[in-house]
């Protein structure tokens, strides 16, 4: 298990409720959509609640949604669809441990590489999944809605595992 911060215990990880939709869609478009026309609305959300392939996971603190994420889980791939976090949160570990949460769900179901796009000019989105080992597979030009170019990055979830202290080894 990644070692984890001391304050990142004050939060809890849990699936979200259908009935936070229109709060998750708002921190979507505040924090991830920014100066777009929001994709992310409540009824999409709402999906992917109760979408069997699907985690909406949030970050907690006390009754606070300090975060989250939503991931989709295919056969071969998993999706990361969405991350935010509440700036009064960040730089916190909110991120990096509703990411490793969805990881380590998404290793224990077989299911081994992790995509997902980002705006090119998010810079610190960028330097977060570097840091999580994702690396860059390309661009995508006019992805976000003809308005900007998205980064695509993926990750092998296996490769930390294996690099992990005290991690088992798994033999062919």
């Amino acid at each position: 298990m990644p070692h984890v911060p001391a304050h990142i215990h004050a939060y809890s990880l849990e699936p979200a409720r259908a009935a936070e939709a229109a709060l998750l869609a708002a921190m979507s478009a505040a924090h991830v959509e920014r100066g777009l026309k929001p994709a992310w609305g409540a009824a999409r959300i709402r999906w992917h609640v109760r979408d069997p392939d699907s985690m909406v996971l949030t970050a907690r603190l006390c009754a606070t949604i300090a975060g989250f994420a939503i991931m989709r889980y295919g056969d071969d791939v998993a999706h990361l669809n969405l991350l935010a976090v509440a700036p009064a949160h960040r730089r916190r570990g909110v991120a990096r441990a509703l990411v490793e949460w969805l990881e380590e769900t998404a290793l224990t179901a077989g299911t081994f590489v992790i995509g997902l796009e980002l705006r090119e000019g998010n810079g610190a989105a960028r330097a977060f999944y570097r840091a999580l080992e994702y690396r860059e597979l390309g661009q995508i030009p006019g992805y976000y809605q003809g308005v900007e170019t998205a980064i695509r990055m993926a990750r092998d979830v296996r490769a930390r595992r294996a690099s992990t202290p005290g991690a088992r080894q798994q033999t062919p």
